[in-house]
C-alpha cells in the first residue's frame, strides 16, 4: 500500500497543530483583577503583621516551581478548608496559584510591606 506524496508531512503538521497548546500556560505579566490584588495584599499584610516576612519570602521562592500542584491540592481540599475559610477565597487562591507569576508577586508585596514597616519603626 503506497501513501501519496506528502502524506506523512501533512499528518505530522496536523498533529503538531493539535498539540501545540497542550502544555501552554498563561503568560506571565497578565494583569490581576482588583479582587485578586486585594486578596494578595491581605495575605501580605497578615504575614508582615506577624513578622514572618523573611520565612514567608524564602518559602515562596523555594516552592515557586510547584505552585500549580499547590493549586490542585487546594481544589482537592476545598471541602475541608471551607470549614475555616470562605470557599470563595479558597477558590480564588487556587486559581491564582495556577498562574506562574503569582508567588513572585506575593513575595514582592511582602517585601515592600516589610520594608515600609521597617522604615516606619526606625528612629
Amino acid at each position: 500500500m503506497a501513501f501519496p506524496k506528502g502524506f506523512l508531512a501533512q499528518r505530522l503538521s496536523g498533529l503538531k497543530a493539535r498539540v501545540q497548546h497542550a502544555f501552554a500556560v498563561e503568560p506571565a505579566g497578565q494583569p490581576l483583577s482588583a479582587e485578586d490584588i486585594a486578596l494578595l495584599e491581605r495575605v501580605a499584610a497578615a504575614v508582615v503583621e506577624r513578622e514572618m516576612a523573611v520565612p514567608a519570602v524564602m518559602f515562596l521562592e523555594s516552592v515557586g516551581p510547584m505552585n500549580f500542584l499547590g493549586s490542585q491540592a487546594l481544589h482537592f481540599f476545598t471541602p475541608i478548608l471551607e470549614v475555616v475559610f470562605p470557599q470563595r477565597d479558597i477558590e480564588r487562591v487556587a486559581l491564582l496559584l495556577e498562574r506562574r507569576d503569582t508567588l513572585s508577586r506575593l513575595a514582592i508585596l511582602i517585601e515592600r510591606r516589610a520594608e515600609t514597616r521597617r522604615a516606619a519603626t526606625r528612629p
